[in-house]
């Protein structure tokens, strides 16, 4: 049966131990998506939301927050990665922002909770950039692509194309 790594003997958060893993070249792809309204979709695609280039702060906070992944969430190790992108799908007959993460590093410990922090991060940060116009905007799903590296070698979602 498969335990949490994070609980230690007696149940209680525990930082994992990670100094006899391997080193080994670790990624990540992670997605989320914003829903808005078309009015505000349209500000955003044609650049005239007041607030400036929605979808450049959101790279930039995107990449980030990546970076920052340990201060936010508590049992994280702080990581030296070497590669963060975030990139942005318009989807205009849905209104619609798909993001997407990629972080990679060669260290001991993998990098999904990175690659998942940079798209909610940037998704979070297109919904404070057009909020004024659509409140009512909807984040998500947010998710796990594909990780590749470590123990366990590569993984993906069964819905994840290359193209």
């Amino acid at each position: 049966m498969s335990r949490l790594t994070h609980l230690n003997e007696r149940g209680e958060a525990n930082m994992v131990d990670v100094t006899d893993k391997s080193v080994s070249e670790r990624s990540a792809r992670a997605e989320s998506a914003v829903r808005m309204s078309a009015e505000a979709f349209a500000l955003l695609v044609d650049g005239s939301n007041k607030k400036g280039d929605a979808l450049a702060v959101a790279r930039i906070a995107g990449i980030q927050a990546a970076k920052k992944t340990a201060d936010l969430i508590p049992l994280c190790h702080p990581l030296a990665l070497t590669k963060v992108e975030v990139d942005f799908e318009l989807l205009a007959d849905a209104s619609t922002v798909r993001v997407r993460s990629y972080c990679r590093l060669a260290g001991r410990t993998g990098v999904e909770m990175e690659a998942l922090t940079a798209a909610s991060v940037a998704a979070l940060t297109i919904y404070d950039m057009c909020k004024a116009v659509d409140p009512a905007m909807i984040i998500g799903p947010t998710r796990l692509l594909e990780k590749s590296g470590g123990k366990r070698g590569h993984w993906q979602t069964e819905e994840v194309t290359h193209g």
